[in-house]
């Protein structure tokens, strides 16, 4: 068991006393720039006992009363586990069946990923890797929130290149013989879910099927010549990836002398998902920038990526700003794509000339903000799901924010947990 960086884990799942549908709540990194989404969420919870006390919207990151929001969140933790809100299945993985807004069935499996296999850096070889740049300044803020927390809940979710369904699909053929954990409506437009508690043996298979996939050669499978094989390649939640990495590296350096090998933080709880669902579907991260002059910016824009509105190249994006939209191609390419030519610039022109940037899923929404914060809405193209991996492999970590998978209510919500210390 265990070949590869996925690995069971001892899960938590809201007791049957919990009304799991104000338990769950969708990932911390959406609705960023709608306060009032979140107002919604915490009216609609209550008093019920829910994820929501347990993590931490992005929304607040930078508010000044963040701090004592994380001590909130340890506290609730803390009550959670003191009023036996959860039961523990041990050397667990769960089967879960999402079906999304729109119809479409998403299947996964849940369960640990070994950190000691992972690294973030651009240019990493691991078998678990980072698919966008990870902005290191962004992990601090959610350090604070691991540190002294006694669980973790993820909205971590992995991909695996397995065009012949031979891990994930054969588990959902055979469901209904396993124990059901939960099956219940999301919240919000965020479809349906149910969970399955996997037996030893099936654990068995699933890892023997990892190990089969593994051991294709990136030359065999994508005709790139390295034999560094990319197995898991992260899909959403690569900043918490991130950060529960880091923070288990802090836990070493401090006690150098330790063996922390079989700490729990040196794990953290993730779902794989196959790259070849058909429920997932790429779709571009839009920026919203605001705070800026919108004509001088656009201006400089023109000039240092040499825009133009005929077909001059294949990269392009769409800005709407002070009422009008133009579909505009960029003759001066600093990246692959698109969006990594119009991050590179704006990344420049916010840093000298300041401004806010925000990164949104769906145009109408980008466009809909832009009015709102009188700014500037750009509306990139969809990325092709097939050249992730190859593109990872070959030129590293993609542009930060550079595609999303669906829409924002079918991201992946908060629902298992797990301990995270020695107490």
């Amino acid at each position: 068991m265990n070949s590869t960086a996925f690995h069971n884990a001892d899960i938590l799942v809201p007791a049957p006393f919990v009304d799991m549908q104000k338990w769950a709540v969708i990932a911390c990194d959406q609705y960023t720039g709608e306060p009032e989404y979140w107002e919604s969420v915490n009216n609609f919870v209550g008093d019920a006992p829910s994820a929501l006390d347990l993590i931490l919207p992005e929304l607040y990151l930078g508010q000044p009363d963040v701090s004592e929001k994380i001590e909130d969140i340890h506290k609730s933790m803390e009550r959670c586990l003191r009023d036996n809100i959860f039961n523990e299945y041990k050397n667990a993985m769960i089967y879960v069946e999402r079906t999304q807004s729109n119809g479409i069935r998403r299947q996964g499996i849940v369960g640990a990923i070994d950190l000691e296999k992972y690294d973030f850096s651009k240019g990493s070889t691991s078998q678990v890797r980072a698919t966008e740049a990870t902005v290191i300044e962004r992990i601090p803020p959610r350090i604070k929130v691991r540190q002294n927390a006694l669980l973790e809940l993820p909205h971590i979710m992995i991909l695996i290149d397995d065009p012949d369904c031979t891990v994930i699909e054969p588990v959902g053929e055979k469901s209904s013989d396993f124990e059901k954990l939960y099956d219940f409506t999301l919240m919000k437009d965020g479809g349906s879910i149910k969970g399955y508690l996997l037996d030893e043996k099936l654990q068995e298979k699933i890892d023997a099927a990892l190990v089969a996939l593994a051991s294709e050669t990136p030359a065999e499978k994508y005709g790139i010549d390295t034999s560094d094989v990319l197995l898991f390649a992260m899909g959403d939640g690569n900043h918490s990836l991130a950060t529960a990495k880091e923070f288990y590296e802090q836990l070493k350096a401090a006690s150098p002398d330790k063996d922390l090998s079989g700490h729990p933080a040196r794990y953290a709880l993730a779902e794989i998902v196959n790259l070849h669902s058909p429920a997932l579907q790429f779709e571009a991260i839009h920026r919203l920038v605001y705070d800026v002059d919108a004509d001088s910016l656009m201006n400089s824009m023109t000039k240092e990526l040499a825009l133009s509105e005929d077909n001059v190249s294949d990269q392009y994006v769409i800005c709407a700003w002070h009422g009008q939209e133009k579909k505009f191609f960029i003759g001066n390419k600093s990246s692959n794509l698109s969006v990594g030519s119009l991050q590179n610039f704006l990344d420049s022109y916010i840093k000298e000339n300041g401004g806010c940037i925000d990164y949104i899923h769906g145009s109408d929404t980008v466009r809909s903000l832009a009015k709102r914060h009188s700014g500037i809405a750009f509306i990139l193209p969809d990325m092709d799901k097939s050249q992730l991996f190859p593109t990872v492999i070959s030129d590293g970590a993609l542009p930060r924010k550079t595609f999303s998978m669906g829409h924002a209510q079918d991201k992946r919500f908060y629902i298992e947990a797990r301990k995270i210390t020695l107490k």
